[in-house]
């Protein structure tokens, strides 16, 4: 893929294990000169289908899906309200800012600003300048920071015309964050921790990992908001009935009774953890106060039956003692995000252009957000994610698969950590099967395969895609990491999956691939595409491990395969959906990995071909998957659009795509399954899929050395 930018560095197929580029724990100074054109830099400001806010994983998730924070009611990923709410009185007028508060007035938003771990909101009315912020540190090379339930709140205020003005701030979390319907009881108490006020709030039976599902919420654990000691501060819990008497009628100074009659239902007078912060003066010189709100959640995650707690907890790190350590990094976490903003905006831009810069910049969050990463008993981390808004398992293989791109490109560790649970599934007797697992479970309980005939039958099995995935995604593995040791633990099975590759994935059965919502199909041609690269990459994992037979074997398979491939699927000035199916198409998306792992085992005039065709069928948002239906896949769209040669060809895929995130009609955390023609979601939501379009990222071999190498060292 060319760059738009040229590089000075010569293509690798490996990785260089030895370079240690320690971007995130420097100066800022040094990070900002390390990249090329600060200009260059541009967040997300475009109206978006909703915007992260609180987003840590598939319970802790809160949002947006208003043009303003002032619009609506914050809500889950599911679109359940979550409420946040901020009021701010000016000189004794309330204004509501964050929130649907109906009985106050919205404060003017000036503008939304997303970077890919801060949301930053500016309003102004009255004389004052308000700026929210909402700084998520998901910094993926640092385990620890990533893996904490914890975002920072900070509001910024000061005068704009000259005067000084009598500020109150107020800001509530409901308890809505620690149940999974209004009708569950809740219970509530503060705590000091250090110089902080500590709120917390949680179901009054904890029902701890006692329920799996899709869009279900959390129902055990503690929703806290940690409040440092400043001027002016008073906090309480009280109901939604005394919240809204407090910042539309009372003194203003922040003094109020808590609540104390619980438990009681949700939907009974909401309760709310509150913070007010009164600020006699504020005068042009900004005025800063901050919060963090956080969840404790015990355990996380059931793996084989075993709960298992969040990663920064593997050491017997207290929740008190967590949130005072993010108390003091507080400063230092600010500049490293926003270091590192600054720096992977601007490289998104150099490899893709400014708009897939800000649709990457939209599936950040939401990628990491789908996941909970978690530790094993000897310290090692895992990662589960959550198939949202589809069917609710975890660890879906080809969901992984998809997403994969965004952790081989940050850190390659976390994807060996999202395998690892399932290599460690497959390889026990209860998995008979010669092919790789669809799922382990429906999070949080990861307890065995769900999906289809699970473990008793090979009925609505996903043999050939999930085999072919994983093979994938190991070799891509080995190319980030620079050596194949990984594979090397679980060699056997990968074997295994290769030999049924080799067997049943020239010409795939009738049989689902990952886009199960088209229903079975076969003869898929672009299955076969998948199995045949698969192959090619088991070769090189052999080759790697010092298997030259095997190595052999499967390359001259693979490269047969590929010249059979293009005999079947040939259909005049493109390929067909199918290999028995004349005048049909589809998207060969998978194709992408042929040059990414630099196998070669397809001529480059088929991706020439086939991007000259999909172009000539675009629709307004975008390229349809096949040529059966009108919508597409947000993450196939983004892998077909790097198989382009030329630049102009991946921005023509871009435009559409960047048009839908813009201005599609359908309000909700970013779907990866729309229709072209009309820009409306068709399905699924809040997807960890979407990681899959930093593809684009790792088609710049600079770029995927660069990133993956800044890893930091850590041992568990």
């Amino acid at each position: 893929m060319q760059s738009r930018e040229k590089s000075s560095s010569p293509h690798r197929h490996n990785c260089l294990p030895g370079v240690k580029v320690a971007l995130w724990g420097i100066p800022i100074f040094a990070l900002l000169a390390w990249s090329v054109v600060l200009a260059a830099q541009q967040p997300v400001t475009a109206r978006t289908p909703a915007t992260p806010l609180v987003v840590h994983d598939p319970y802790f998730s809160l949002w947006s899906f208003d043009d303003t924070l002032n619009g609506g009611p914050t809500r889950h990923w599911t679109g359940v309200e979550q409420q946040l709410n901020g009021i701010v009185r000016i000189d004794g007028k309330p204004f509501r800012f964050m929130g649907n508060e109906d009985e106050v007035p919205p404060l003017p938003q000036l503008s939304r600003t997303i970077w890919p771990t801060r949301t930053i909101y500016d309003f102004e009315g009255q004389g004052v300048h308000l700026t929210a912020t909402f700084l998520t540190p998901a910094l993926p090379q640092d385990l620890d920071v990533l893996s904490r339930p914890l975002t920072y709140l900070t509001w910024s205020m000061r005068s704009t015309d000259g005067r000084s003005h009598a500020v109150q701030l107020w800001v509530s979390a409901s308890a809505q964050l620690a149940v999974n319907i209004p009708q569950q009881s809740v219970v509530w108490s503060t705590a000091r921790v250090g110089d902080m006020t500590v709120m917390q709030i949680g179901d009054n039976q904890q029902p701890m990992l006692q329920k799996a599902g899709d869009e279900i919420r959390i129902d055990w654990g503690w929703a806290d908001l940690a409040v440092p000691a400043q001027p002016g501060m008073t906090t309480a819990i009280l109901g939604e009935r005394a919240f809204g008497s407090a910042v539309t009628g009372g003194s203003g100074t922040g003094s109020v009774d808590d609540d104390l009659d619980m438990p009681r239902a949700v939907r009974v007078d909401l309760p709310m953890m509150t913070v007010a912060f009164s600020m006699p003066q504020v005068t042009a010189d900004p005025v800063t106060r901050r919060a963090m709100l956080a969840y404790d959640d015990r355990e996380a995650i059931e793996y084989l039956h075993r709960q298992m707690p969040d990663y920064w907890r593997r050491n017997g790190q207290t929740f008190a003692q967590m949130l005072e350590a993010a108390e003091r990094e507080q400063d230092s976490l600010s500049a490293r995000a926003e270091a590192f903003d600054r720096a992977l905006v601007e490289d998104l831009t150099t490899v893709g252009g400014e708009k897939y810069a800000q649709l990457a910049i939209l599936a950040y969050r939401q990628t990491l957000g789908a996941h909970k990463l978690v530790t094993d008993i000897d310290g090692q981390p895992l990662l589960f994610s959550k198939e949202n808004s589809s069917n609710g398992c975890t660890d879906t293989v080809d969901v992984t698969y998809p997403a994969s791109p965004f952790f081989l490109l940050f850190n390659p560790r976390l994807l060996e950590a999202e395998l690892r649970p399932v290599m460690e599934y497959a390889s026990l007797p209860r998995w008979h099967w010669p092919f790789a697992p669809h799922d382990i479970g429906t999070y949080p309980l990861a307890n065995g395969q769900v999906y289809g005939g699970g473990e008793t039958s090979e009925e609505d099995q996903m043999p050939v895609e999930e085999s072919g995935n994983m093979l994938i995604m190991f070799d891509a593995l080995a190319r980030a990491e620079g050596n194949a040791e990984f594979a090397a633990q679980y060699w056997p099975l990968l074997s295994k999956w290769a030999a049924y590759l080799l067997q049943f994935g020239m010409d795939p059965e009738n049989q689902l691939s990952t886009d199960d919502f088209t229903g079975h199909l076969a003869h898929n041609a672009n299955l076969s595409i998948k199995a045949i690269i698969a192959l090619g990459a088991y070769a090189q994992l052999a080759d790697q491990l010092h298997k030259p037979g095997e190595a052999a074997r499967y390359r001259q398979n693979a490269q047969q395969m590929a010249v059979q491939w293009m005999k079947m699927a040939a259909d005049g000035d493109h390929t067909r959906l199918a290999f028995d199916l004349p005048g049909t198409w589809s998207q060969k998306y998978n194709l992408v990995w042929d040059r990414l792992l630099g196998l070669d085992l397809f001529p480059k005039s088929l991706t020439q071909s086939e991007v000259s065709f999909y172009l000539r069928h675009q629709n307004a948002f975008g390229l349809p998957l096949d040529n059966r239906h009108t919508y597409t896949k947000l993450d196939w769209s983004v892998w077909t659009a790097t198989m382009a040669l030329n630049p102009q060809d991946f921005d023509a895929f871009i435009d559409p795509l960047y048009k839908f995130m813009t201005q599609g009609p359908t309000r909700v955390p970013l779907s990866d399954w729309f229709d072209t023609v009309t820009g409306a979601q068709v399905g699924f939501q809040a997807r960890s899929v979407v990681g899959g379009v930093y593809i684009k990222m790792l088609s710049d071999p600079r770029m995927w050395e660069k990133w993956s190498a800044a890893q930091k060292p850590q041992t568990p």
